[in-house]
């Protein structure tokens, strides 16, 4: 197994309409990449200061199967029409379980 995890900071002009695009991209995509196994994703939950605003893990059977997904066009387009126009910073480690 394959894990993917992704950290995401917002801009602090983001407005909530544009945070609710990107969560509703998002859940879009395992409808379209069957490689997804298992996608969690959410806002933080707010109750430790310093924390980044938004979190996706997801698992995969493999690295391959992870590369169809980080390169899939409709994960691209969620990442360059609702992520990137709000994103302050951003943070990913994937690793094999």
């Amino acid at each position: 197994m394959f894990r993917h995890i992704v950290l995401l900071a917002w801009v602090a002009e983001a407005t909530e309409e544009q945070k609710a695009a990107v969560e509703a991209g998002l859940k879009e995509l395992p409808g379209v990449i069957p490689e997804l196994l298992r996608y969690e994703i959410g806002p933080d939950a707010g109750v430790s200061p310093g924390n980044f605003d938004f979190a996706v893990v997801a698992d995969f059977a493999s690295v391959e199967d992870y590369m169809v997904y980080r390169d899939h066009p409709t994960h691209l387009g969620v990442i360059a029409d609702v992520i990137r126009p709000i994103l302050a910073n951003r943070v990913a480690a994937q690793y094999s379980f």
